[in-house]
């Protein structure tokens, strides 16, 4: 009896950590959808590679703009967590992260958005 409680959270601390399993496709797509600010049909996620709790990715919207993605995520005794997505832009020389589709014009920019990175 002893034996197989052992085995089960030995086991159960192997996978604890492992993003392969707690990170869904699903959980990626509606995390990236709201780092975007953009619908699930309107990007594709590409070249997806698992590290530890570490998911990254790629994506490239309809729009032809591409981003550099990732996700953490686990397995705990409460369940599955995923955090939100952080994702950059590729190409624009820039460190934008998060909500990048939605950056403001010199206009609607006040000093809060600009040390955020969001004016264009």
């Amino acid at each position: 009896m002893n034996i197989k409680i052992g085995i089960i959270i030995l086991a159960a601390i192997i996978f604890a950590g492992c993003a392969s399993i707690a990170v869904t496709d699903d959980a990626i797509t509606q995390r990236t959808s709201t780092a975007l600010g953009i619908q699930p049909s309107q990007f594709t996620i590409s070249n997806r590679s698992d590290s530890g709790v570490r998911t990254d990715y790629q994506v490239t919207t309809t729009r032809g703009k591409h981003y550099s993605c990732y996700v953490t995520g686990m397995i705990s005794q409460m369940g599955r967590t995923v955090s939100d997505a952080i994702c950059t832009q590729m190409g624009s020389g820039s460190s934008k992260q998060g909500n990048t589709a939605n950056s403001k014009s010199a206009k609607d920019c006040n000093a809060l958005l600009r040390a955020a990175g969001r004016c264009d």
